[in-house]
């Protein structure tokens, strides 16, 4: 197994989840949009800052993704290159502390979704509402992306570790 062309397929699912994070960024933002332009209905205008919010809050997210792993393709090179033990290690490492990061996301988001859940039903105002649905909107959508990213992380993990082995 090639640890460097490894290490460089795992960056790039990495950017590719920044660009699904941003498509989705798009899609609230222009739902926001349209609320505002063609939404009648209190419920309707009521949707308009919470999904805007929403949709700053995912552009935030995947750009911190692609700034955070577009330069990682090419420091793996440059790492691996000068001592490819060091790397191997600092992948273990890093790859580890993901799998810590990941599990409190997964502990968190869920209870924003009952958060979510009880908004809805407790304050019926719309823009609380609006609010309750906006927020179970974007912990569904960053578990269903993080779902992704876990599994990645979690095979990558492992596949360093057969390397340390070999």
């Amino acid at each position: 197994m090639d640890l460097l062309k490894l290490s460089t397929d795992w960056a790039k699912a990495e950017v590719f989840s920044a660009r699904i994070v941003w498509l989705f960024s798009i899609i609230v933002l222009a739902a926001a949009i349209g609320f505002y332009y063609w939404g009648k209905t209190t419920m309707a205008r009521a949707f308009i800052w919470p999904l805007l919010v929403s949709g700053v809050f995912l552009v935030a997210v995947g750009t911190g993704l692609f700034f955070a792993n577009k330069p990682r393709i090419t420091q793996f090179e440059q790492t691996y290159r000068n001592d490819p033990q060091v790397f191997l290690q600092q992948e273990l490492q890093r790859t580890a502390k993901s799998q810590q990061e990941l599990a409190t996301v997964f502990r968190v988001l869920p209870v924003l979704l009952i958060l979510a859940g009880l908004i809805i039903l407790l304050l019926p105002s719309p823009t609380w509402r609006a609010i309750g649905i906006t927020l179970g909107l974007l912990a569904g959508l960053l578990m269903a992306i993080d779902s992704h990213t876990d599994a990645r992380n979690t095979l990558y993990h492992e596949q360093l570790k057969q390397l340390v082995h070999e």
